[in-house]
């Protein structure tokens, strides 16, 4: 083994050290608060106050989370917030992905003179901030007929997540589907939605999983909208929950800790289970046009 090929097997792994102590760091900051967070949970208000904060429990108190998904401190209970908060994300991802696909097709390969209209008004939305739109909105809403009431929640939820995904979805079909492809699927006697469902649709898993990542986080986290068009706890969601128990003069940490570990337990499901679908859709939009 010649001198130069015994200093390029040294330097790289003395590159490998270091970009294993730098993945080690990062992995170690992304997982520590977790951490610090579900063993938090597992002690009373008295005990979190009186003891280290960064220690683990001298007692392991197991109380909190039956507490809290009953009714402690909670008019109708943790559970009822967390089934809200189910039925707001589900059905809102499902109608965001959905329909945000079905528009990404019209808008990339079926070609009007108010096609580049209409795209022009949904990428419009994405300028739009909450906090500009919380007034009109509001009355809106009362108007309608639907204040505090899940449709009246889930509406506002599904048009401001559309824009940003018709977005990505026209961008991906335009780029990543071949016209020949939907010109053979049209010679061989399919429509627009059996082209859609059976070509088009599968194609797109990559950015509907990329969109639905974002749509899931955003509403399950989201609470301006929801604590300004619900009145009482009965279709408020987990985020309204958590602010049950942290004030200006006081917090019970215990089941604050406790109602912020179990809010984030679906969010860190959705990532297990569609963590492979998640690093698809990335190495695939980095290669798309």
């Amino acid at each position: 083994m010649t001198n130069k090929k015994y200093k390029e097997i040294i330097v790289n792994g003395i590159y490998r050290v270091i970009l294993y102590i730098i993945l080690g760091l990062f992995t170690f900051l992304a997982i520590y608060p977790i951490l610090w967070l579900l063993l938090q949970s597992f002690k009373t208000n008295q005990v979190y106050l009186t003891t280290n904060k960064l220690s683990l429990p001298a007692v392991w108190y197991f109380g909190n989370y039956p507490r809290i998904w009953n009714n402690a401190g909670l008019s109708d209970g943790f559970s009822n917030f967390f089934k809200n908060s189910l039925i707001y994300t589900t059905i809102t991802v499902t109608a965001v992905v959905l329909f945000a696909n079905m528009a990404g097709y019209a808008f990339a390969k079926i070609q009007y003179r108010i096609t580049k209209l209409l795209h022009g008004l949904f990428i419009v939305g994405i300028l739009l901030t909450i906090q500009s739109i919380l007034i009109p909105l509001f009355l809106m809403i009362n108007s309608a007929g639907i204040f505090n009431t899940r449709l009246g929640i889930l509406i506002p939820y599904i048009g401001l997540g559309l824009p940003m995904g018709v977005y990505l979805c026209t961008d991906f079909i335009k780029k990543g589907i071949p016209n020949e492809l939907l010109e053979s699927s049209r010679i061989d006697g399919a429509g627009f939605l059996t082209t859609f469902a059976r070509i088009v649709f599968p194609m797109c898993a990559p950015v509907s999983v990329t969109l639905a990542i974002i749509t899931f986080t955003g509403t399950w986290n989201e609470f301006i909208l929801m604590n300004l068009l619900t009145a009482g706890d009965r279709y408020k969601a987990i985020p309204a929950a958590v602010g049950r128990f942290a004030g200006s003069l006081g917090a019970d940490y215990g089941r604050l800790f406790t109602t912020l570990s179990l809010s984030i337990i679906p969010i860190l499901a959705f990532y297990l289970a569609f963590r492979n679908q998640i690093t698809k859709g990335v190495a695939a939009g980095a290669v798309k046009g």
